[in-house]
């Protein structure tokens, strides 16, 4: 594409700029930046004739503003903009809209493990979808939990980061908020409640049983039973979860009046604590399949 004059960005350049440093956010995409153009082109004093293209190539040369690739072997990869540094949660949150870090990566910006990840989980939720019908059987449990957990093969990498885009069941994003990350930015994570029970749901994007079992000893001091319950009620899942839940909390010492009010949700089927195991031991107390050794 031929370059047009550019003489009146040039003009504008600081006011551009400031534009860009006073903002909250940090990285954009290509459409972000496009209606930034429109938005101000008047301020600016810019002509229809300064295209996106061109703006950006003059933010690339004169300004903060760099380009990031996101790559994929299996799916699209994705191009972003960032404005001077930025983390790799604020170029995973860019990827989809309205998504949040989730699970491994919540349990690490909540503090509740001393590993540092290489992977970063965020999850972009489903539209609504219609509530199963049926009523839930011993037989379907059994048949769910001896095969392997199902896991996202939509892995992005960025830098030496790997980037996992999950697709959760629509909640609203339910128990979301703002937590500080490595440059104080403000991303969007699920809460420690929400976190905790994700994790006991979905322990493969958490590092495994045992890593979720040091979160909730990390958090022992931090959670609120009642936000858990409440948080776990609304997410509305068919599956008796509140049994890894209780389970998991025995296991790290919380006090039995707290973990006995997840038992008094109902004991109704013998579940499991992750699927595909080869080697299980059984808690009555939870009704609970658990891998030998835990």
């Amino acid at each position: 594409m031929p370059r047009l004059p550019l003489s009146r960005i040039e003009i504008a350049k600081n006011d551009v700029i400031r534009l860009f440093d006073e903002g909250s956010k940090r990285v954009y995409t290509k459409t972000d930046l496009a209606s930034i153009l429109q938005q101000n082109r008047g301020f600016w004093r810019l002509t229809q004739s300064t295209r996106v293209d061109h703006f950006i190539d003059f933010l690339l040369e004169k300004s903060r503003l760099r380009q990031v690739s996101l790559t994929s072997d299996g799916y699209p990869g994705f191009i972003r903009y960032a404005w001077g540094e930025v983390s790799a949660y604020q170029v995973a949150l860019s990827v989809k809209p309205r998504s949040y870090l989730s699970h491994g990566t919540a349990i690490s910006l909540h503090g509740l493990t001393d590993q540092i990840p290489k992977t970063i989980y965020v999850n972009q939720e489903q539209s609504p979808k219609p509530a199963p019908k049926g009523e839930l059987t011993q037989g379907a449990i059994d048949r769910a939990f001896s095969n392997q957990q199902r896991r996202s093969a939509y892995v992005l990498a960025y830098e030496q980061q790997r980037i996992v885009l999950l697709s959760g069941k629509n909640t609203g994003n339910l128990g979301v908020g703002k937590v500080a990350g490595p440059l104080q930015e403000q991303l969007d994570v699920t809460s420690i409640e929400r976190t905790l029970i994700d994790i006991s749901v979905r322990p493969i994007y958490a590092g495994g049983v045992f890593q979720v079992v040091e979160a909730y000893k990390s958090a022992k001091d931090r959670l609120s039973v009642n936000t858990l319950i409440a948080t776990l009620k609304k997410l509305d899942y068919v599956y008796p979860y509140h049994q890894i839940i209780g389970f998991y909390m025995q296991r790290a010492g919380y006090e039995e009046k707290r973990y006995g009010r997840l038992k008094k949700l109902g004991l109704n089927f013998d579940f499991y604590l992750t699927y595909g195991m080869k080697e299980s031991e059984f808690d009555p107390h939870w009704r609970l399949h658990y891998p030998k050794g835990l």
